[in-house]
């Protein structure tokens, strides 16, 4: 009879992994946490070799409303140079992402010719903030007040887009990344130029 042990370091190790793939599964908040912290070793970095004008026809126009009930549409904001995320407080890789949005907006915080939208796809004003409020960030949030066109979102969140002076996307982005990379502040700071 051969004697089993149990308790060896693979077995728990084979034990702790299936219990945090499950945990995984179901916590936005360890997916989130699990996809900030790759970020901080390099991975998820935004594309920056797409950084060229993605959009050379006129953009549909878009208005986007605030908790306090405050109108803006994109026409509007040219002459500004614009970095749009549409996110959802129930959505771990955009949970994820928005310290470094937050952290990339704080760096801009001074300059007027730049504007952050953080588009709440769900449009729930009370949620959003909430959100906003337990985990210390100080980001515009907006829902669409009117349709999302394709171009800046196909229904995949987190989606990003920047916009520069003139109107025209010039990145789009799904999936998490770091904004608060060198090199995307560098695309930011050209752009405002």
């Amino acid at each position: 009879m051969k004697n089993k042990n149990w308790l060896s370091a693979s077995n728990i190790f084979s034990a702790a992994l299936i219990v945090f793939t499950i945990v995984m599964v179901i916590s936005p908040q360890v997916k989130g946490w699990t996809i900030q912290s790759l970020m901080k070793i390099g991975l998820f970095q935004p594309r920056i070799d797409k950084m060229q004008e993605i959009q050379s026809e006129t953009l549909p126009n878009m208005s986007f409303k605030n908790k306090d009930g405050k109108t803006v549409d994109l026409a509007s904001l040219k002459g500004k140079v614009v970095f749009i995320n549409f996110w959802a407080t129930w959505c771990a890789p955009c949970i994820a992402e928005m310290p470094s949005i937050n952290a990339l907006q704080d760096r801009f915080g001074d300059n007027d010719d730049i504007v952050f939208l953080m588009v709440d796809v769900d449009g729930n004003d009370e949620k959003s903030a909430k959100f906003m409020k337990e985990h210390q960030f100080d980001l515009n949030v907006f829902k669409a007040a009117s349709a999302i066109a394709p171009v800046f979102m196909q229904g995949t969140i987190p989606t990003t887009v920047i916009l520069d002076r003139k109107g025209k996307m010039v990145f789009r982005q799904e999936g998490a990344a770091d904004y608060n990379s060198r090199e995307l502040v560098d695309l930011l700071v050209g752009l405002i130029r």
